[in-house]
């Protein structure tokens, strides 16, 4: 271990720090990638881990030439909603297609926009749900056909067959936009936290939503900070204890995109916003948050260059890490995984931690060696140890 990384180490706990260190001992992958197609956006499906098996959800498109400022995907063409799965800790990945592949009844995944399916209809859940099953997984999204309606899935086979969808309520809002982040209680219980909309009808503000019935019933519990006045979208969520909770949030306000957090020592029931771990995510990134085996939250995000603006502080792309040992008052330096990101259009990511230690972090990535197409990559990082 270098000095500075063990200098890190030991002022985890002090005030929030500007400089940067390049991370030690990481390795990059290709999950996804593909001639003329697109892959985006893990952080609009999921992760789920159980040992070293790892199934993340992604997006795949058609690649089209819009300029650097969008997401380069043709909207007019079909867009799939797929699955990589990796057996051995995310080295080796494997392609799924829930929709046609059998892994859901009717042979349509997550509304998927594709010319040869209707929209699924939402279904009513015939018994609770068993949260606590060893191979349970769970992933949420808002409606494809974009009407603030959001609904959820589940797996108790590790998302290999999917019953669903089953819809969300709006909570007395005028919409919601859900994307996967819950924390499994017990058997009954389960927490997600969610985005919805404003009272303008405008996005977004998060919600922590609670089921005791096994998905019978979902009831809102607190709205997590004060309306915005811009957004506060896409939360993040960690349990540190019985009673304490930690969410962090992509937010916007004005020409400033952050990552703001709030944490709970009751339960979800009141909020206290926290320092802000990131005070500048570029043109804006969600956060991807894992609690890890020595206690230490893991926060993963991207850096997104604003490479056509003069002023830009840095001329590329970053998929970045902070570390934070008191439970999210505050964080450690950036460790930059990765710096070779060609265009903006990055990051979204998620996280998960192997049973040895190691952080894997996926997102989607472009850069000058691959082309112009985006992929999905992963990062497997060892850490700094507590």
């Amino acid at each position: 271990m270098s000095l500075s990384i063990l200098t890190v180490v030991g002022v985890l706990s002090a005030a929030i720090a500007t400089a940067q260190i390049k991370a030690q001992d990481v390795e990059h992958i290709k999950v996804y990638y593909e001639k003329g197609m697109y892959g985006g956006w893990p952080a609009n499906n999921g992760i789920w881990i159980w040992g070293n098996e790892i199934l993340v959800g992604f997006a795949k498109g058609f690649y089209k030439d819009l300029g650097p400022e969008y997401h380069n995907m043709d909207r007019e063409k079909p867009e799939l909603h797929l699955m990589a799965r990796s057996l051995d800790g995310g080295k080796g990945w494997t392609i799924e297609d829930p929709g046609t592949a059998g892994m859901v009844p009717d042979g349509i995944f997550m509304a998927v926009k594709r010319t040869d399916l209707p929209q699924q209809a939402s279904k009513v859940l015939p018994e609770p749900i068993n949260f606590a099953h060893p191979d349970f997984a769970l992933t949420a999204r808002t409606n494809d056909i974009d009407d603030g309606t959001s609904r959820y899935w589940y797996s108790y086979d590790r998302g290999h067959q999917w019953d669903g969808p089953f819809e969300l309520p709006d909570f007395g809002t005028k919409g919601t936009a859900a994307r996967t982040d819950y924390i499994v209680e017990n058997e009954n219980e389960c927490s997600m936290f969610i985005t919805v909309s404003k009272e303008n009808g405008k996005e977004g503000r998060p919600v922590y939503i609670r089921t005791l019935d096994g998905g019978k019933t979902w009831k809102l519990v607190s709205w997590i900070g004060p309306e915005p006045e811009g957004f506060s979208i896409m939360p993040a969520s960690v349990r540190l204890s019985k009673n304490e909770l930690v969410v962090l949030l992509r937010r916007r306000e004005k020409n400033q995109r952050f990552i703001a957090a709030y944490s709970s020592k009751d339960n979800g029931q009141t909020w206290t916003h926290l320092a802000n771990p990131v005070e500048d995510t570029g043109i804006g990134n969600p956060p991807a948050l894992v609690k890890m085996n020595d206690g230490l939250i893991c926060l993963i995000y991207g850096y997104r260059a604003d490479l056509g603006s003069i002023t830009a502080k840095t001329k590329t792309s970053d998929i970045r890490a902070k570390l934070s040992s008191d439970g999210g008052q505050t964080w450690s330096e950036d460790y930059i995984l990765r710096s070779d990101g060609s265009g903006q259009d990055i990051g979204y990511p998620r996280v998960v931690q192997r049973p040895n230690g190691k952080i894997v972090a996926l997102y989607y990535f472009m850069d000058n060696e691959t082309g112009p197409e985006r992929y999905i990559a992963a990062s497997i990082w060892s850490p700094p140890a507590k």
